[in-house]
């Protein structure tokens, strides 16, 4: 029963890749570029660099107020 339970999963989830129309290529279906690795380093560094940067910028914003 196990067996064919698995073979079925393989079989749908193949045919959605399949049938999906991005061909089961890396990267094809992300909302953003991956062929420029400058650009999406940049983009990286701003993604996550304005996540932690925050806090201290806020911190600092509170301490120079008056």
């Amino acid at each position: 029963m196990l067996g064919r339970s698995s073979l079925f999963a393989r079989n749908v989830i193949g045919n959605f890749v399949r049938n999906s129309g991005h061909g089961g290529v890396p990267g094809e279906n992300l909302p953003f570029s991956i062929t420029n690795r400058y650009k999406l380093t940049a983009m990286f560094i701003l993604f996550f660099g304005s996540g932690f940067g925050a806090p201290f910028l806020i911190l600092r914003h509170q301490l120079l107020k008056k």
